[in-house]
């Protein structure tokens, strides 16, 4: 069998290297636009803040070692265009210019999600940037470095885009964050997300809400004018932090099917609507385990879990992957953030009744020296009880916490059922009652008996 992967990141290259081990006999061909494969992209602000660190010590494998030591036909330079499924073709432009026409017997298009760039003025102008891959991050460390930057501005307020105002303001570099919608985390309890705003603040971060961004334009001394709606917000450089969207072009233009958000449908097996082409990372959409329904959320572990699927359904060993739960965590100076599930909003659209509760705990036993506040807030239904998400913020404990709400998720437990739960205790790291429990026994008041 000819297996050919379209894209050399984290579900690429988890699915080649598995298919290999599975089968050693099968020929494995991975395309890859880039020089770069197999690195962790999650830990690039954290490096971008170091300036002793080099961005290649993000690397997990080099290139050569897939080469080498797997027998992987890795093609780096190599950008795939078209897809052509009557033939079971793929064509493309590789690394000297020159087409190329390689024929599949089986397919995975992992071709990732891009940074969402506004279509407005001067969002192409030296020094805004994005940060999506590891020649994104060397690019933004090495003006950091050349420019001598003293200020920036970002655009957005999402996940990256707060990991990238800490690592700013690491650096002494003064940072004014923007967004046209007027609230700041507008998927968390407001009672949590104002922690987290009034954490960013603390730490010198200006926040400006509600603004619409109209172009940006070259001012004085290398500054760039980010022009907003009776504002203009300067910086040497400008990070577009907006979000991604799914490429999922080339797999439209060859018919297949598209999902949520416009990323390409997949069934539990990864396969898509053509039953010799899979679709696997940030590009595929997945269900998720509260509602059922399909879903797109762009998570490291769904991409290196489905790269494994599609190399073991294809080795004869078929796979069903129940889904996601959406589960997320992300560090915003001293505070750790996390959730998993569905808001409230997010469980009203899905049709459910939900009820919500939010509570302040310790994170500590009484009187324990260096406890804090642990902020924790749970969604469920209120007919049936069922656990529908929850979200945490504390300077410690809410991370490892969200572990244990999104296995009652994936296990369908109601309240009633997690509150029963066997939780660890010992004084340096809970209280008696965890706060996952009191804020289960306060939520148990408002679902139906």
């Amino acid at each position: 069998m000819r297996f050919v992967v379209i894209g050399g990141d984290a579900a690429g290259m988890s699915a080649a290297s598995r298919f290999k081990r599975n089968m050693p006999d099968s020929e494995v061909i991975v395309l890859e636009q880039s020089n770069d494969v197999s690195y962790s992209a999650c830990g690039m602000p954290y490096n971008i803040a170091d300036p002793d660190r080099e961005l290649d010590d993000l690397v997990v494998r080099k290139a050569e070692v897939f080469r080498s030591k797997q027998g992987i036909d890795l093609r780096t330079g190599h950008r795939a265009e078209v897809i052509d499924r009557e033939d079971h073709s793929v064509q493309g432009v590789g690394e000297r210019g020159e087409p190329f026409e390689i024929h599949y017997d089986k397919l995975l298009i992992a071709t990732g999600a891009s940074p969402i760039i506004p279509d407005l003025p001067g969002f192409d102008l030296d020094g805004v940037m994005a940060l999506k891959t590891l020649e994104d991050g060397r690019k933004i460390k090495s003006f950091i470095r050349s420019r001598g930057v003293k200020s920036v501005v970002i655009i957005g307020m999402g996940y990256i885009a707060l990991e990238m105002c800490e690592a700013f303001r690491e650096l002494d570099i003064e940072v004014n964050m923007v967004k046209p919608r007027p609230v700041f985390l507008p998927w968390m309890h407001p009672d949590l997300s104002r922690v987290v705003q009034e954490e960013t603040e603390r730490h010198g971060v200006n926040l400006h809400l509600g603004l619409d961004i109209k172009a940006i334009e070259k001012g004085h001394d290398h500054l760039l004018n980010v022009v907003c709606e009776g504002i203009a917000l300067q910086g040497h450089m400008v990070l577009v932090a907006m979000g991604v969207t799914p490429n999922s072009r080339m797999a439209a233009d060859a018919g297949l099917e598209l999902g949520p958000e416009g990323a390409i449908s997949v069934d539990r097996s990864l396969r898509t609507s053509d039953p010799d082409i899979f679709s696997a990372g940030d590009c595929a959409d997945a269900y998720h385990v509260v509602t059922g329904q399909k879903t797109w959320i762009p998570l490291a572990l769904r991409a290196n879990r489905a790269g494994w699927g599609v190399a073991d359904t294809l080795a004869g060993k078929p796979v069903n992957l129940k889904g996601v739960a959406g589960t997320a965590v992300f560090k915003v100076f001293d505070l750790e953030v996390a959730r998993t599930g569905l808001s409230l909003k997010e469980a009203q659209t899905a049709g459910f009744h939900p009820v919500e509760v939010a509570i302040k705990a310790p994170s500590r036993a009484h009187a324990h020296p260096g406890s804090t506040t642990l902020y924790s807030e749970m969604v469920a239904d209120q007919g049936s009880g069922r656990l529908l998400g929850g979200q945490l913020v504390g300077l410690e404990g809410a991370v490892h916490r969200i572990n244990a709400l999104a296995v009652a998720l994936h296990q369908r437990m109601t309240v009633r059922e997690f509150s029963q739960c066997d939780l660890a205790y010992a004084p340096p790291f809970s209280p008696v009652w965890d706060p996952l429990l009191t804020t289960a026994n306060q939520l148990l008041k408002k679902v139906t008996p």
